[in-house]
């Protein structure tokens, strides 16, 4: 973190966009629970009472930083699809959550959403009704969506490895303290699909949303 400055004509004028760029930092490094006032003062170089003149307090922050994370998903287009356009869609949302896995319980639970929240809901349920999904249905298949993109990158997040060339040394450790004969199913699970070269648990996802956007197609038609 960056030691704050009592020489303001040394550093670059803080800006709202600064303290909330600093703010995903602390975020990103420690968790939500690590950005206080003051964690944030020290990331951005300025003293606690200064953050206040760009933020009101910390539910700004909070609601900022989730606006921020929805400026890196990308938005439904008309020039696809309906279906391609879901597709991009949460897949860029599942990177953004993976990044900012902080994110994953304040995303829908802001009740002061910022333009980029607002934008990104507006295109989707856009991009659903222009498909010819009723208002109900449309209800139905955003819920069905974000269920699974929410869901995965919980259980993504609280995964013992980050990369999947962290898998077969996790996997084969636990898999020397598994009696075979006690789990022999889980034991053939672990030795024929996880221990297989280029095993990549983040596939699963791009296979489970290929489902759930093959069903609400076939329910459309």
């Amino acid at each position: 973190m960056t030691a704050p400055d009592d020489d303001p004509t040394s550093r670059t004028p803080l800006t709202r966009d600064g303290v909330m760029q600093g703010a995903m930092r602390v975020a990103d490094t420690g968790g939500i629970s690590a950005l206080t006032m003051r964690s944030l003062a020290a990331e951005v170089g300025v003293k606690p009472m200064s953050l206040y003149h760009h933020v009101a307090n910390k539910e700004e922050i909070l609601d900022g930083i989730v606006d921020t994370v929805f400026l890196e998903i990308d938005l439904p287009t008309t020039d696809v699809d309906w279906r391609t356009a879901m597709r991009r869609r949460a897949i860029s949302a599942r990177g953004a959550l993976r990044r900012h896995p902080w994110a994953i319980a304040l995303m829908q639970s802001r009740t002061n959403p910022g333009p980029a929240t607002l934008r990104h809901h507006d295109a989707v349920i856009g991009s659903l009704r222009q498909a010819g999904f009723t208002v109900a249905m449309t209800a139905h298949a955003f819920s069905l969506i974000d269920s699974y993109i929410y869901g995965f990158a919980l259980q993504e997040a609280a995964l013992p490895f980050d990369e999947p060339e962290d898998v077969p040394e996790i996997a084969e450790a636990m898999f020397a303290q598994m009696p075979v004969d006690a789990y022999p199913h889980l034991a053939e699970f672990t030795a024929e699909h996880i221990l297989q070269p280029g095993y990549d648990y983040a596939e699963e996802f791009t296979y489970g949303l290929d489902l759930i956007l093959g069903g609400l197609e076939r329910s459309l038609a």
